[in-house]
């Protein structure tokens, strides 16, 4: 039978507490795992995009930025906190939000978000991350994998060779980490669908960005592998939800809720 020294029974003791209390739920009733405060959390995503717009151009001024920024404005009206967007000089079809408030927007993402709709699909999509905590969830994952790997090394005496160590790691990543990756997405998909409609924003836009995303996509790794839904599932996914989200964006319409960001291109 395998002894735990007292110190590595404190440590799984401390650690299963820290996992029990750390249990939450997200904005569609998901459970997850959240570990680190808004305060640790605010700082890395600081850290994070301070270093990003070191290595690319912001492009400061000009129709491209105000068009940006209009659309941002929209979407971010709807939820609480400050929050600001760089136009970023750089070809691939991305963007990203930040927890602190920071929104990316690349160049490249004007060759499929062909409409004010379809940009704002993608913002309240990477809002809809920050908003769905899962930045945290992820990091959480992490830490959790790495305190369970630990863990089982100092269990099995400390001898476990580089092979195990390694699959393990791959079963901790391939059976935990990849998979909350794509319902992550997911459901990012499905609170960036609702955020956009209350801003007054077409929904059914969105699908109309996947599939511009899937034309221009080129080859993709198998969705087994991949951390992001196949573009057809996510695009069944996204027209499973839009009748919702299509009531939300009919009542922003009737009170007036109306963008023309589209006029500063």
């Amino acid at each position: 039978m395998t002894t735990i020294i007292p110190g590595i029974r404190q440590g799984l003791i401390l650690l299963c507490t820290l996992l029990l209390a750390a249990c939450a739920v997200s904005p569609t009733g998901r459970q997850q795992l959240l570990m680190m405060s808004p305060q640790q959390l605010n700082s890395m995503g600081e850290q994070a995009f301070a270093q990003l717009v070191r290595t690319k151009p912001v492009v400061r001024g000009g129709p491209a930025t105000a068009y940006v920024e209009c659309v941002t404005r929209a979407v971010t009206s709807m939820v609480p906190g400050r929050w600001r967007v760089a136009l970023l000089q750089d070809p691939s079809a991305n963007a990203f939000a930040l927890p602190g408030g920071n929104i990316g927007v690349n160049t490249g993402i004007f060759q499929v978000a062909r409409n004010q709709d379809q940009l704002a699909a993608v913002i309240a999509h990477e809002v809809a991350h920050v908003l769905s905590n899962h930045h945290n969830e992820r990091a959480s994952q992490q830490m959790a994998v790495q305190g369970g790997l630990a863990a089982a090394g100092a269990v099995g005496g400390g001898d476990l060779s580089p092979s195990t160590m390694q699959a393990l790691g791959l079963g901790a990543q391939y059976g935990i980490l990849l998979p909350y990756g794509r319902t992550q997405e997911a459901e990012a998909d499905v609170v960036g669908l609702d955020l956009m409609a209350r801003a007054g924003f077409d929904p059914r836009q969105s699908i109309a960005l996947w599939q511009n995303m899937s034309r221009a996509g080129g080859a993709r790794p198998p969705e087994f592998l991949s951390t992001h839904p196949a573009h057809g599932t996510r695009i069944q996914g996204l027209q499973s939800s839009t009748g919702r989200a299509m009531n939300v964006f009919q009542q922003a319409q009737a009170r007036g809720i109306r963008p023309d960001c589209d006029r500063l291109r």
